[in-house]
This record gives C-alpha cells, sequence and structure tokens, in this order.
C-alpha cells in the first residue's frame, strides 16, 4: 500500500512538473508560423513581376509645394521665391512653399489663382511651364510637395510621424522608418488610414502575403496612417516583470505540493 502510495506521488510531481515547463514555455514564446513575412513568396528561386500598382501622388488641399523656376532673365524669375513661404525647417537651405487651400488653389506671381490638386508634381511643372512662357525667357519649373508625411503608430519599435524627401514612400518602407515590427506584432493586422477628398477609408493590410507588393495601397499617401495591432503576448512580454512573478508562484507552488506529498 505505501509502495502503491510513494508511486501516485512521483506521479502526481511529474505531472506538476510538466505543467509548469509547459507554462513556462507558453508564456515565453508565440506561434512562429505568423512570425515571418511574404510567406507565399518562392524563395526557392528567382521570381519576378511586372509593377501596374505605383501611382504617382497627387497634389491635395493643405498640401504645402514649393516651385522652383530658372529662366534666361533669372532675375524675373526669382519673384516665385520672394513671394513664397518659407515651408523648410534648414536655413542653410531654405524651401519656399505655397500652400495649396481648400479649393485646390495656389496664389502664383504672374499667374494669379492655379488650380493645382489632383496634379501630380511633374504634370503641374509641365503645367506652369507652358503658361510662364508668356512672362519668361525659355523658363524651367521644378514642383516639389515638401509636406510629405506618414505616421506609424502601434507594435513598432519607433512609433512616430515620419517625413519623407520624395514623392514614393511604400509601406515597407515606413515600417523601416518606424525601426520594423516588433516581435509581438500581428503581421496581418494592420490597418491602413486614408483620408483623400473628404473621405477616410480603413484599409486592411497583410505583411504575410506578397500580394501586398501588387496592392493599390502600397505605396503610400501623404498624411496616411499605418496602426500595427500588437499580439495577445505582448502585455506579458512588456511587462517582464509580472510573467516571472507569475513563473516563482508557480515554482513555489509546486515545491510546497511535493512537501506536502512528502510529509503528509
Amino acid at each position: 500500500m505505501e509502495t502503491k502510495t510513494s508511486t501516485t506521488k512521483l506521479q502526481t510531481i511529474k505531472s506538476l512538473v510538466i505543467l509548469f515547463a509547459v507554462t513556462a514555455i507558453l508564456s515565453s514564446c508565440g506561434s512562429y508560423k505568423k512570425v515571418p513575412y511574404f510567406q507565399d513568396l518562392d524563395r526557392s528561386q528567382v521570381t519576378s513581376e511586372a509593377i501596374t500598382n505605383m501611382s504617382s501622388l497627387t497634389i491635395q488641399p493643405e498640401d504645402q509645394i514649393s516651385i522652383s523656376v530658372t529662366s534666361l532673365n533669372q532675375d524675373a524669375a526669382n519673384v516665385f521665391t520672394n513671394n513664397g513661404n518659407l515651408a523648410g525647417t534648414d536655413s542653410q537651405n531654405p524651401v519656399y512653399g505655397y500652400t495649396v487651400d481648400s479649393k485646390g488653389e495656389v496664389t502664383l506671381p504672374l499667374l494669379g489663382a492655379v488650380k493645382v490638386s489632383g496634379k501630380t508634381s511633374e504634370e503641374l511643372s509641365k503645367q506652369l511651364q507652358q503658361q510662364l512662357t508668356s512672362f519668361l525667357s525659355k523658363p524651367n519649373v521644378s514642383v516639389k510637395i515638401v509636406n510629405f508625411k506618414v505616421a506609424v503608430l502601434g507594435d513598432v519599435a519607433r512609433p512616430n510621424i515620419y517625413r519623407s524627401s520624395t514623392d514614393r514612400l511604400t509601406i515597407t518602407e515606413a515600417l523601416s522608418l518606424a525601426g520594423d515590427l516588433n516581435i509581438t506584432a500581428k503581421r496581418d493586422d494592420i490597418t491602413l488610414v486614408r483620408e483623400i477628398d473628404g473621405k477616410r477609408t480603413y484599409i486592411p493590410i497583410d505583411l504575410t502575403s506578397k500580394n501586398l507588393f501588387q496592392s493599390p495601397y502600397f505605396y503610400m499617401k501623404s498624411n496616411d496612417l499605418l496602426f500595427v495591432q500588437p499580439g495577445k503576448l505582448k502585455l506579458a512580454t512588456v511587462d517582464t516583470g509580472y510573467r516571472n512573478a507569475s513563473l516563482i508562484i508557480s515554482a513555489l507552488t509546486l515545491v510546497a505540493i511535493a512537501i506536502s506529498l512528502f510529509t503528509n
């Protein structure tokens, strides 16, 4: 009878040890299958595909655009710089810009009110260059959106507002600026919030599929917001003290039960 009791106690202790080990493992790691990016990409060979989803950034109301004009009669062309608002923060290389009003227009020297919203920088450059031929000798116009910015929030290394010096910024580039997703982030549950033409749209993004590269939302627009949803293990990962305390309590409970079994 005593031998049977001892055997039962040992089996109980073994079960508790296994339970404790499983608890420790589950508290320290998640499911790896949800971690890798672009899981449906064939990595065994070189593949290629045509880029069909890239669209140029268009100017919107409240954008700040810089307009640089050169001409054979440069003194007349300088009126664009002298009348623009200072848009840049670099005192060594100031950028002068014009703010697009609610009607999608800017008021320019020589030309007056010009409709600019809905146009790309290249399209507006060609338009202004053609219009200025009546006033300047062989004008050359360069237009640039100077307030291009996106916000990246949620379970990333460095959530912040990021500015781009070019009109081209992809979702993967924006996430790279934010230091990439944390290991606890849900890669298949990212939300892109986009405001355009007075409408706000919420767009689901899945980083586990290579289809992202062909998505019409892969190329970001100014003022876009990316929110990375944290996984269920985020709280436990951040609250290290709580997790460690739970494991210590579990271990002490195990020891107490073992002592109780052998002393009774």
